[in-house]
């Protein structure tokens, strides 16, 4: 029998590197995108630049450049940059306008929700049938288990998704080749997010959607930055930083002692199906977001015009591309029938999410950021949102919030509905 091979090591191990590398692939992509040379806007009109500085990352860990998994880029980016963007874009935030945009954004989130709840049991039925091996396994690795923590992580994060393993017991041999399809078709269906936002307008057409309050929101917002712009002075960045990374410690800081105390009880927490809310990240983005709401009624707002909201928006760029340094294009290939599964399920959940809003006419910035605060939560959400322009980021996160409080209880339910189908099916 012929030894297995060796894996073959990253070329580039040092994060300080990657971070390097990731820096600079933003730059050309941003300098690339602001040339005049005809090619060049020929190629962004149908290649966003947000897409970019997500997918090549992801081609340095496709092709073995570097490690993503191991990497501890994306920690730093989502627990420090994250928080600290999500205040900066938010403390200029007109909370009315927001308001304004009414109840439509939240029945598309709910929409996306029901789709990634009912995909599950309709992907397994539909490559059940195609592939009958995917129903064997006994025990822990039985495939329906392994699907319940897609659920979780579809609808409320990484949080919920760990719930679910322990709520049904899935094998760890098991968790580890669903999480892969996971950030592949998450992934993927970001992609796929972001070159639409720079089609909403045609989109908005086929959806027979009236973004009007959108772009009036859009509109408030870049009238109140220009109003306030102003050449910033070194005092002003230091204050931006201040404000945007003081937060993220006072966030930390609060959720060091808010888990412990929630841990304490995990058991009462877990018979109501809400163990997941004992999570650090779910209440270090929560109280970062309601740091940013409360500093927006204050002078804290006018650091809009020293450029806290682009701050922010390199801090979110570089998450971008941390996200993308996860994603592995090859990894499709390796289990064929679990990938399908994921392809349909997503495909059910985009169809829902879709006829939903057609049928309310939603515009696309609510069906590209209901369906991202589900499938990719807090994390990537105001990615999305951003994409359309850097104040609507806030949106996005509250609806990830909500996704967090509720993707226990709908994993729950869809992964119930696909342990019977399992039974029905064997």
């Amino acid at each position: 029998m012929p030894p297995t091979p060796t894996p073959t090591a990253p070329l580039f191990t040092n994060d300080a590197v990657v971070l390097g590398l990731l820096m600079l692939i933003l730059a050309v992509v941003f300098y690339t995108s602001n040339l005049k040379s005809k090619a060049w806007q020929t190629f962004y009109t149908f290649v966003p630049s947000l897409l970019l500085c997500y997918f090549l990352p992801s081609l340095l860990n496709s092709f073995g450049l570097v490690d993503g998994a191991n990497s501890g880029l994306y920690k730093m980016a989502s627990r420090y940059l994250l928080p600290a963007c999500l205040v900066l874009l938010t403390i200029s935030l007109d909370f009315q306008a927001i308001v304004k945009l009414g109840p439509k954004a939240l029945v598309v989130f709910l929409a996306g929700t029901l789709g990634v709840m009912l995909g599950g049991p309709i992907a397994i039925l539909v490559v059940g049938l195609l592939d009958p091996s995917i129903l064997h396994g006994q025990g822990p690795d039985e495939v329906w288990r392994g699907l319940a923590t897609i659920a979780g992580s579809w609808i409320g994060g990484s949080a919920n998704q760990t719930a679910m393993k322990e709520v049904f017991q899935a094998s760890d041999g098991l968790f580890s080749a669903l999480i892969a399809v996971d950030v592949f078709v998450a992934n993927l269906w970001t992609a796929f997010l972001l070159f639409g936002a720079g089609r909403s307008a045609q989109l908005d057409r086929w959806l027979r959607a009236n973004n009007q309050a959108i772009e009036e929101t859009k509109e408030r917002i870049a009238a109140y930055q220009a109003s306030q712009l102003r050449i910033p002075s070194l005092q002003d960045l230091l204050l931006i930083g201040a404000v945007g990374l003081g937060s993220t410690g006072v966030a930390h800081y609060l959720a060091d002692l808010i888990v412990p105390a929630l841990e304490a009880h995990r058991a009462f927490w877990e018979r109501l199906y809400l163990g997941s809310i004992i999570s650090g990240f779910f209440w270090i983005v929560l109280i970062a977001t309601t740091l940013g709401l409360l500093l927006s009624f204050t002078r804290a707002r006018t650091l809009e015009g020293a450029g806290a909201s682009r701050i922010g928006s390199v801090f979110i760029y570089i998450l971008v591309a941390t996200i993308g340094l996860q994603m592995d294009i090859t990894a499709i290939f390796k289990n064929l029938s679990l990938f399908l599964v994921g392809v349909v399920w997503m495909l059910v959940h985009v169809l829902v999410i879709g006829l939903v809003a057609r049928l309310i006419r939603a515009p696309y910035f609510f069906v590209a950021v209901g369906s991202q605060a589900n499938i990719g939560g807090a994390a990537s959400a105001p990615i999305v949102a951003s994409a359309f322009h850097p104040a609507l980021a806030p949106v996005g996160v509250l609806l990830a919030v909500l996704g967090y409080v509720l993707g226990t209880y709908g994993a729950w339910l869809s992964g119930l509905v696909m342990q019977w189908l399992f039974g029905q099916l064997q």
